[in-house]
């Protein structure tokens, strides 16, 4: 007995108009269709069709009611990071003699692992290039604690650097002038710069080369990197001098006058700023000196007293226009 076999292909486009009718509504009565994770079904909120049924849970099978419960529960490791010079990739044995329960090991376990921990250590830097690479990715990290910088800062400058060493930029110049200045341009590029003094006083560099090597890898990467605003300094040097946000918006408005006016261009954006600050703690009655403002901005007085006849000039300028 033959048997019959169909001869009607599939049609791609009967799936996609199933999918865009249940992206767009009920099919029924067009109304907004909801997923029910409780039931794994896909109901119409309106009339009460079961769209869909059966759905995959894609989530976990355990439940947890805080951050610690989740992180004890969950089997999968952290993500992938430019921060770290296997990418977070690599095993890490525990420093702390002890097993899963929380027991100490014998004193034979104890030597096992200690060789265990040796050896993963030399895979981990097989070559001087993943040695050098760690060193550098160390001392972004610890100058961007030092001087509070966010996450995506520290991952900006570890892709920098992984590129200034890609491209052989390395070769005559300190692991620590191309760290540091990757991390200055990350700050830069993130809008939350730092000044060189600010980065000089935590790096184990000086301000020449930072400045020289900078330049450098800005140029031979193709880095974007606009210049630094004036108003972006405003927010921590008014937090640090514990000043007001009417202070604050005030300090700002003076340097939004200023690039009106024009008198912006050639400065010092950490001068103006801190000269931004210092005027608008006077004309909101928080006085603060020229020399609490000078530590904070790490600049010299005389440079706020010049930057701050400069503002006030802009400001009546304005007024009289």
């Amino acid at each position: 007995m033959s048997e019959r076999i169909s001869t009607r292909e599939w049609d791609p486009t009967e799936t996609e108009a199933e999918e865009s009718d249940e992206k767009h509504g009920c099919p029924e009565c067009g109304g907004d269709i909801a997923n029910d994770t409780e039931h794994g079904e896909v109901v119409c909120q309106d009339c009460g069709l079961v769209v869909d049924e059966d759905n995959i849970d894609r989530g976990p099978e355990w439940r947890a009611f805080d951050a610690q419960e989740k992180d004890e529960k969950s089997r999968v490791g952290a993500p992938t990071t430019n921060m770290m010079h296997d990418k977070g990739l690599s095993t890490n044995i525990d420093w702390r003699d002890k097993d899963a329960y929380g027991n100490s090991l014998s004193s034979k376990q104890r030597q096992k692992m200690q060789r265990l921990r040796k050896w993963n250590e030399r895979f981990r830097t097989r070559d001087s290039k993943e040695r050098n690479l760690k060193q550098a990715l160390g001392e972004i990290d610890r100058m961007a604690s030092a001087l509070g910088l966010p996450d995506n800062v520290r991952e900006t400058a570890s892709v920098i650097y992984r590129r200034a060493l890609d491209e052989n930029l390395l070769p005559g110049r300190s692991i620590e002038g191309v760290s540091t200045s990757a991390l200055y341009a990350a700050a830069r590029q993130a809008g939350v710069p730092r000044s060189l003094d600010e980065v000089a006083g935590v790096c184990r560099v000086d301000k020449d080369e930072i400045a020289r090597t900078y330049r450098y890898v800005a140029r031979e990467l193709g880095l974007e990197i606009a210049p630094a605003d004036p108003e972006s300094y405003v927010p921590r040097f008014a937090s640090d001098l514990e000043l007001s946000e009417e202070a604050a918006g005030r300090a700002r408005e003076l340097l939004s006058n200023a690039k009106e006016a024009g008198i912006h261009s050639g400065k010092s954006p950490v001068g103006l700023a801190a000269a931004a600050v210092y005027a608008a703690s006077l004309l909101t009655n928080e006085k603060v000196t020229q020399s609490e403002v000078g530590e904070v901005a790490d600049i010299s007085e005389v440079t706020i007293r010049n930057r701050y006849h400069e503002l006030l000039e802009a400001e009546q300028g304005l007024a009289m226009a």
